[in-house]
């Protein structure tokens, strides 16, 4: 892993606006990115019916359900959902700063994949703040279990996504996506695969109130004769199914609220596995250091960050 420019935080060049549809609630969601200041971090910001707002800092600590997808509140009348693909898109461009306006409780799916905000935002651009990035380097395994599933976050040079799924399945099975993460990559490999869904289970989740936005506009559709329904079939051969779930795992590990130096390995994983893994790793303060990389013209390898000594370090994260 080497950084240039990127061991300073950023922000974006300019406002920008998309428009789309909450894929759970249906509704129509505007959203729009704001630049902002250095120090500021990731915040969401959403516009009540009552003319008030409500911000959360995009940081574990903020995290409410992950049942179906990764929320920001505990309460539905004031949460901020489905922000795994935005979270995911902002992460791998390394987005220090931003604030995310939103008028609905749900951001837009818009295709289903992270590709329309990583295009919104190069539309406007990246740029410097000056100030140092700090990163959370991890020290020391960390690993939780849950039945056949597990997670861990391990030392690594750089950063790193192993993720492996396993469906009972013929269309999906074992599948596995294992890589560097950087906004080339990640805009390559995995930024465009979408989420993805079984006619089987279409009437429950409509009962239950989720899923009335999801179309074959924004969702790959697995047939009860496991086939897949869009007519368009997959971006990526085969393997969509586990890319769209590394995509997922980005977005919500960008909620440690700081770029991470390590690898993250999951088994049959998902939006609850991917944050309690980050809790786990958050509530170990021996296994992980906040790093910044030193000031240099060149190039910095990640071997070279350099702790920061500060008592405060749980407060940033909070």
């Amino acid at each position: 892993m080497t950084v240039g420019l990127l061991g300073f935080q950023t922000t974006i060049a300019a406002p920008v606006t998309l428009t789309g549809t909450g894929v759970h609630s249906g509704a129509p969601v505007t959203l729009t990115f704001q630049p902002a200041e250095a120090g500021s971090g990731i915040v969401f910001s959403r516009s009540l019916e009552d003319g008030n707002t409500v911000e959360y800092r995009a940081v574990s600590s903020h995290v409410g359900p992950t049942d179906l997808c990764t929320v920001l509140g505990s309460s539905p009348a004031k949460w901020i959902a489905t922000i795994e693909h935005v979270m995911a898109a902002l992460y791998a461009l390394g987005i220090d700063n931003i604030v995310v306006d939103v008028d609905a409780g749900e951001m837009p799916i818009m295709d289903g994949s992270s590709y329309p905000f990583i295009d919104a935002i190069e539309q406007v651009g990246i740029v410097s703040l000056g100030v140092k990035r700090r990163y959370i380097r991890i020290v020391k395994p960390v690993r939780i279990d849950a039945g056949a599933s597990w997670s861990e976050f391990r030392p690594y040079d750089g950063t790193r996504f192993e993720v492996e799924i396993d469906f009972p399945t013929p269309l999906i099975g074992r599948q596995s996506w294992k890589g560097e993460l950087t906004a080339a990559s990640f805009k390559e490999e995995l930024s465009r695969a979408r989420t993805f869904g079984f006619m089987r289970d279409v009437e429950r989740l409509w009962a239950a109130g989720y899923a009335l936005g999801s179309s074959l506009e924004n969702s790959v559709v697995i047939s009860d004769d496991d086939t897949i329904v869009n007519v368009e079939g997959l971006r990526y051969a085969k393997d969509e199914f586990v890319r769209h779930k590394t995509l997922d795992a980005v977005g919500d590990l960008a909620l440690a609220g700081a770029q991470f130096i390590g690898c993250y390995r999951s088994y049959r994983g998902g939006h609850k596995m991917n944050a309690n893994a980050l809790k786990a790793l958050l509530s170990d303060p021996t296994a992980y250091e906040i790093v910044e990389a030193p000031v240099r013209s060149n190039r910095v390898r990640a071997g070279e960050f350099v702790p920061v000594k500060e008592p405060a370090l749980a407060a940033w994260l909070a």
